[in-house]
């Protein structure tokens, strides 16, 4: 089989399809990908592939999940406790910064818990005299990708959902992702911890602290305003014993049911397990902390967790049919060629998340890609990190958080990618991916 014509049109259609939707993100993105199998089914004739049906379902659950949790209050308890806990060590807020902010996305699986803590990453650097852009832009690249080390977020459940056909355990991932996110962490800090001039020498803090743009905020812990809902603790640790029976059971085939069909024995599925548990425990945060119904699903967590399901479904269909339609071919093609050089494959699975925009669904096309060149599992969880490139330009939370640090020290940059974020982002990815291929050597 060779590359004719028709193949060039639909590989332009694909890549036209994620150009488009990477621009316009979330639903956008969803939408654009369901153009795409609309125009390669009903026009080219191609026949539709699967859509990722059980990395949606688990991605559901864990949403129905969290969302239940926020509107428990547990949410906005955990980022107190953030908050406490910046601020008991300020002058080394450059290295905390980025290790709390990162602690929280990592137990609730999402970067919302983040995004609430970051402007008091940078008024804490500030108020201690420690240039802010060093710990608001590592914190914001450290947390933004911590949901490769949690166990609980949709980036992990697709990466689950993936490994699971080749008999990977989830225990394995985590075993590989978590050590790897601390060190690639301390990576990303380190590289910035001198980066700069000092705050009270950085020429534009002096300007608008000449001007009266900037005035000093007294440093005093405010959080004792803010008032625990009556059952948020126990939502907690409700939702921690949720995590721990999914990592438990799977984990340990032992735990696991199974049956028996003719002379093969089954055992259940970690993606089922997933969707079961979090469903489980979603139910007994409702009951037992008395969460109104009209929490279920009003809070942010569950909006942008709805969007994201919505752009993992479109593009993730559509890029799946372009592959499954030439599986063969593109294996035959690049097969040698990743084998010789994977890192390569690492190259482009990092240029291709930097317009996607989303690690779920980078996660989500570049991993059974990976599958199909002849990459071996161990490899793709060992340098999971270069999935992690919607950095390079910048995003919601980089531009949100520039407007945080009121000194003026972190920037975005006159040239798109020339912004603070780059090179902790750029250390990250880098560090993560090489660290990541040798602890999973160790692991495997």
């Amino acid at each position: 089989m060779e590359m004719d014509l028709m193949f060039w049109l639909q590989l332009a259609v694909v890549m036209v399809c994620v150009a488009i939707g990477g621009r316009l993100g979330g639903v956008g993105l969803g939408a654009a990908g369901g153009l795409g199998v609309a125009i390669m089914v009903l026009v080219m004739g191609i026949q539709p592939g699967s859509p990722p049906v059980s990395v949606l379902l688990i991605i559901t659950a864990v949403i129905a999940c969290t969302s239940v949790l926020q509107g428990s209050g547990g949410l906005d308890l955990l980022v107190r406790l953030a908050e406490k806990l910046l601020r008991k060590w300020p002058r080394a807020i450059t290295i905390v910064g980025p290790i709390v902010c990162s602690f929280f996305v990592i137990l609730v699986g999402t970067a919302y818990v983040a995004f609430a803590v970051y402007p008091v990453v940078a008024e804490v650097a500030a108020s201690a005299k420690v240039r802010p852009e060093r710990a608001v832009s590592a914190s914001v690249i450290c947390a933004g990708i911590g949901v490769m080390a949690s166990p609980m977020s949709a980036a992990m459940a697709a990466m689950v959902g993936i490994m699971s056909t080749q008999g990977i355990a989830f225990w394995q991932i985590l075993a590989v992702t978590l050590p790897t996110f601390f060190c690639a962490t301390l990576c990303a800090a380190l590289s910035v911890f001198w980066r700069g001039n000092e705050l009270e020498d950085d020429p534009e803090f002096k300007r608008r602290l000449a001007s009266g743009d900037y005035q000093w905020l007294a440093a005093t812990d405010t959080t004792h305003k803010f008032e625990v809902k009556p059952f948020a603790k126990r939502a907690v640790c409700i939702f921690l014993i949720g995590i721990l029976v999914s990592i438990l059971v799977g984990s340990v085939p032992g735990l696991r049911p199974s049956w028996t069909v003719g002379e093969k024995v089954s055992l259940l599925p970690i993606p089922s397990l997933i969707q079961m548990v979090m469903l489980a425990t979603a139910f007994f945060i409702i009951i037992l902390c008395r969460v109104p119904s009209d929490k279920f699903a009003s809070g942010s967590v569950f909006r942008s967790g709805l969007i994201g399901v919505v752009g993992v479904f479109g593009i993730a269909w559509c890029t799946g049919t372009f592959f499954d339609m030439h599986t063969k071919l593109l294996s035959d093609l690049f097969s040698g060629l990743a084998q010789d050089a994977p890192f390569l494959f690492c190259v482009a699975a990092f240029f291709a998340s930097s317009v996607i925009f989303s690690p779920t669904v980078s996660t989500t096309i570049m991993m059974p890609l990976g599958l199909k060149f002849g990459l071996p599992p161990e490899f793709l969880i060992g340098t999971w990190a270069c999935c992690y490139g919607d950095f390079l330009i910048p995003g919601g939370a980089q531009i949100g958080c520039t407007a945080f640090d009121r000194t003026g020290t972190t920037k975005l940059g006159s040239y798109v990618i020339n912004h603070s974020y780059l090179r902790p982002g750029v250390v990250f990815v880098v560090s993560g991916t090489l660290i990541g291929w040798c602890i999973s050597k160790i692991v495997f």
